[in-house]
């Protein structure tokens, strides 16, 4: 295996759009994104030409997308013709990107990538509050590590921090009233369009809820017709979701801790899920980090905590580097390691593996 550095920009973009009408927030977004959204959208196409769906399939599925968009929430949908306005690209295309994930599930070539995740809720015995937070490495596409930014929205409901792809509403974040949100992609045999994209999904959350119960209820009145699972937390609460065709499937803490790869962790979804494209990798990484976290006093802290995801040769890859001698669709990296708080309402984002830590510099981002 051929492995090198992973490219980076010299200065990672941060993206900041503040106004309370949606549209207008997505101009701003959209203006300061000008030359990022034709570059993610090339490498797109390549990843959809690979997995053989055709360009008329994807304008199909994203003009589709975009309807069920703003029939759930109108101003989700201004805000992607916003960025698509401010960047000067047609807003089926930015439609696209939004829903990549749904596009990409109709391929059997280009499988989706890794990421890991774990939070960890902390009851202390001095009888002071209780305190949650929690990390993920972000795995994706080689091709795609200069394509995204970190992000600070406000003027919804809620102001929130974090990162995402150039032209994508939002991934992982946390907002101003202290809900965090990770993100992992799942994949079941139902999986396609028709349905909210999870990854505008995760950006309704983050600007709307102000709490996981909230949460949960924005998540469960989505129409969904795509996989994933989001980690939500607050200062007090903590839940896993299994996101799927067939329902949304919750875990609760086990002994003050979750943790996420990439399957479904209940047995509903888990019937029909496409184990081919994750299976043994996911369940490796998963059982190592249970594994790992038994072996050690539990995390008290968010340093403690993100130290857990580094890992080495001959260990299963958390710390994920690419294989050079693969090819275009196979080449995963972790492009970013995120760190979540909500007690602070800080999201701290590594430009990293979880390696770099130390050597690299956290961007910390507050969203109130």
């Amino acid at each position: 295996m051929t492995t090198t550095s992973i490219p980076r920009p010299e200065h990672r973009r941060h993206v900041e759009a503040a106004d309370a009408d949606p549209r207008a927030r997505g101009i701003a977004r959209g203006e300061q994104l000008r030359d990022g959204i034709p570059a993610a959208l090339d490498a797109y196409d390549r990843l959809f030409a690979l997995g053989a769906v055709s360009p008329a399939r994807v304008r199909e599925d994203a003009e589709r997308a975009l309807d069920v968009i703003g029939r759930f929430r109108p101003g989700a949908r201004a805000e992607i013709e916003g960025i698509a306005h401010g960047s000067g690209i047609e807003p089926w295309r930015v439609g696209v990107l939004n829903a990549r994930t749904e596009i990409l599930a109709r391929s059997a070539t280009v499988p989706p990538g890794e990421c890991t995740t774990i939070v960890r809720h902390v009851t202390a015995s001095d009888g002071s509050a209780p305190r949650t937070f929690g990390v993920q490495t972000w795995d994706w596409h080689i091709e795609l590590s200069a394509l995204w930014h970190t992000v600070e929205v406000r003027g919804g409901r809620y102001d929130f921090v974090g990162l995402t792809e150039d032209g994508i509403l939002g991934k992982i974040g946390v907002n101003s009233a202290g809900l965090a949100l990770h993100f992992n992609i799942l994949g079941h045999v139902r999986d396609g369009i028709g349905g909210v994209p999870v990854h505008v999904l995760a950006a309704i959350v983050l600007e709307e809820a102000g709490s996981v119960a909230e949460a949960v209820e924005i998540v469960r009145a989505a129409p969904l017709a795509s996989s994933g699972s989001f980690a939500l937390f607050d200062e007090t609460d903590a839940v896993l979701l299994d996101l799927s065709p067939v329902g949304v499937f919750p875990t609760r803490p086990e002994h003050g801790t979750l943790v996420r790869t990439n399957h479904f962790l209940t047995p509903t979804p888990a019937a029909d899920e496409k184990a081919w494209l994750y299976q043994p990798d996911s369940g490796e990484r998963y059982d190592f980090v249970r594994a790992r976290l038994a072996r050690a006093e539990p995390p008290a802290t968010l340093d403690e905590l993100t130290g857990h995801l580094v890992t080495g040769d001959g260990e299963p890859p958390v710390t994920c580097l690419p294989d050079l001698d693969k090819p275009l669709g196979q080449r995963w990296a972790s492009l970013a390691t995120v760190a979540l708080d909500p007690a602070t309402r800080t999201a701290r984002v590594l430009d990293g593996t979880p390696a770099d830590i130390g050597s690299r510099d956290w961007r910390v981002l507050t969203a109130g």
